[in-house]
């Protein structure tokens, strides 16, 4: 089980949101490159972007910046915030990202999903945010009555392989992950999945790992590495402990 770092962007600085609230923003670095290539030298396999300009106006805002934490730390980078295009998407691919993370589209445009999958297949993943069982769209500000169950199942159908599964009010609040909504979410659609959310400590990650099985294949960490909640050093022994 890998665990991905994420560098939140807004407004040329890596940040974090409370519930994704963007009147809570805590700034960590003005330099989010050197945020990037600090988690990568501490033992990070994969990082995990979002353009949060990009997510609240609908388009991708920090691309340049984007282009220059994937020059700089030569692993693997995945891409979400404001992805909502075709076009879009190959912009963020052409940069070097190894994914784009859609989310908006599979709700609003459920076609531009298809033919993403079918230009770029494995590197389309789908970001399924859950605000109250229900899933959460254009930056978390609006919601649908759809679960994440059934947002699941139609993007499986379109041939998506792979998702990020947030529980939005767990997002930047250090509580812990939904791990029984994450367990619903394997079960009800056999997809590949990535855990967002409320990962705090070491003993959440061991959670989260009993759920390999089940298709988790990853844990993305935010709030809880850059208050020094836990360690990268710390949450990547949990990820490879085989005895849990």
């Amino acid at each position: 089980m890998l665990v991905i770092p994420a560098v939140d962007l807004r407004g040329g600085k890596c940040v974090r949101l409370y519930q994704g609230s963007p009147d809570q923003e805590m700034v960590f670095s003005e330099d989010p490159v050197e945020v990037a290539a600090v988690w990568r030298d501490k033992g990070a396999q994969f990082l995990h972007v979002v353009d949060l300009d990009g997510a609240f106006v609908g388009n991708p805002q920090n691309t340049d910046i984007v282009e220059r934490i994937i020059a700089e730390v030569q692993i693997p980078v995945q891409v979400g915030g404001g992805i909502r295009s075709v076009e879009a998407a190959q912009r963020i691919l052409d940069l070097g990202a190894a994914r784009v993370i859609l989310g908006t589209v599979a709700i609003t445009e459920p076609s531009v999903i298809e033919e993403c999958v079918g230009r770029f297949g494995d590197k389309v993943v789908v970001g399924i945010d859950v605000r109250r069982g229900k899933v959460a769209v254009e930056g978390w500000g609006t919601t649908v009555e759809k679960t994440a169950a059934d947002l699941a199942r139609e993007v499986k159908s379109l041939g998506v392989g792979r998702v990020v599964f947030t529980d939005t009010r767990r997002d930047g609040t250090l509580r812990g992950p939904n791990l029984e909504a994450l367990r619903q979410l394997a079960e009800a659609s056999g997809l590949r999945l990535i855990l967002a959310g409320g990962v705090a400590t070491v003993e959440d990650i061991r959670r989260a790992k009993q759920l390999e099985p089940l298709g988790l294949e990853a844990v993305i960490l935010g709030r809880a590495l850059y208050d020094g909640s836990i360690t990268l050093a710390e949450a990547l022994a949990a990820a490879a402990d085989p005895g849990r």
